[in-house]
């Protein structure tokens, strides 16, 4: 075996997994605007006893290596729930996925994408999306427009050249995804403060933020409009009950009530969006490190999360309610009042509203009448195998 012979190797267990990750942590290093993460979250969410995405799904990671030093890496997995899902949507019998990305050049990245490939064939599967970090509900996409600047809470950060090695490996584009960026310190353009105005002279409806109190149960309900307002999107994995529960507790340290907000008709939700204080403000003070002291300035910040960024990863209206005035109005009514929650309780600057599939006509009708403009392009790729 010569020194430049590159070794893929399946790594399990909790040493394999720690190498999985420490590995794409020196490669997230070299990127401008890097954002250094917990590990022990990476970590958590690649354990099997701890994530439940695992319930339902096969995972095998792989790390490549040369001359003895390990350069790149990548994940291949099968979610049996998304194999059910309808084909239309993008995944569905035979849909395996790819995720974890990261290589040193060209060769290595057409290595690791051929392993994956041939791991989801010896298992059945005929087609392969990708990079999704492992569920559609944590990292999906390829970061390809938005390296010049940071990313938000629970966003993904590659360097440009790799896109051009996962579509010289004979990928398509499948599916794109946009973030939008707004400035909220000026409030929104007339139109939108009459619609707000009109809604709140509505006796049916009620905008309302999460009660704390009932933490569990709010948080279940805004998950389970979630699961209906998107069941016909692209992409579209239902959460699990256990899925809905692990994310019920991963998000309740940076849950403000001032920034979840549900909306009733009649008495009944209908409607929710999530707003989260971008943690990665403190992130990178801390260097991603809570010891020795790096957990004192987080609990100080979770307490009150004073930042100049948000971010909202998900809304959703009832699929009844679709394509009405009612569904924008109530999206425009949570959106004000999360807006100028944040401006007064947390010095909020800028919001980040994303991802937005590329044909959810809705929600970008919605990003555009608040004058938001696009700030990343993510891309998941497809190929037949």
């Amino acid at each position: 075996m010569s020194d430049s012979q590159i070794v893929i190797e399946p790594v399990s267990g909790k040493k394999g997994r720690k190498r999985f990750v420490d590995l794409g942590r020196r490669f997230s290093e070299r990127l401008e605007h890097f954002v250094p993460q917990l590990r022990s979250e990476q970590l958590e969410l690649l354990d099997p006893d701890k994530n439940p995405f695992f319930q339902h799904a096969e995972v095998q990671l792989f790390i490549a290596t040369r001359a003895g030093r390990d350069v790149g890496r990548i994940s291949a997995h099968i979610d049996h729930v998304a194999l059910e899902m309808p084909s239309e949507q993008g995944f569905g019998p035979g849909t395996g996925l790819f995720g974890y990305f990261d290589a040193e050049d060209a060769t290595i990245a057409s290595a690791l994408l051929a392993r994956a490939e041939s791991w989801l064939r010896e298992r059945g599967m005929v087609k392969v999306l990708g990079p999704i970090s492992l569920s559609i509900w944590e990292e999906p996409g390829l970061l390809v427009k938005g390296q010049d600047h940071a990313p938000m809470i629970m966003m993904g950060h590659h360097p440009a050249h790799y896109q051009g090695w996962i579509e010289g490996a004979g990928y398509e584009l499948a599916k794109t995804l946009f973030t939008y960026d707004v400035d909220i310190t000026d409030g929104f353009p007339p139109l939108i403060q009459r619609i707000v105005q009109s809604g709140e002279r509505n006796a049916r409806i009620t905008i309302r933020p999460v009660d704390k109190s009932r933490y569990e149960e709010e948080v279940r309900t805004a998950l389970e409009i979630l699961n209906d307002a998107w069941s016909g999107n692209w992409g579209f994995v239902p959460f699990t009950e256990a899925e809905i529960d692990y994310a019920s507790k991963k998000l309740k340290p940076i849950i403000h009530p001032e920034l979840v907000m549900l909306a009733d008709l009649d008495g009944v939700p209908v409607a929710f969006m999530i707003t989260l204080p971008d943690i990665n403000e403190v992130l990178v003070k801390i260097d991603g490190k809570l010891f020795p002291f790096g957990w004192v300035r987080m609990l100080r910040w979770l307490r009150k999360p004073v930042g100049k960024h948000m971010r909202v990863p998900l809304m959703g209206v009832r699929r009844e309610l679709h394509n009405s005035r009612l569904a924008s109005q109530l999206a425009f009514m949570m959106i004000e009042h999360i807006r100028k929650n944040a401006v007064r309780e947390f010095g909020t600057v800028r919001g980040e509203i994303g991802w937005i599939l590329d044909d959810n006509q809705g929600m970008i009708a919605i990003a555009d009448a608040i004058q938001s403009k696009v700030n990343r392009q993510y891309n998941i790729y497809c190929k037949s195998l």
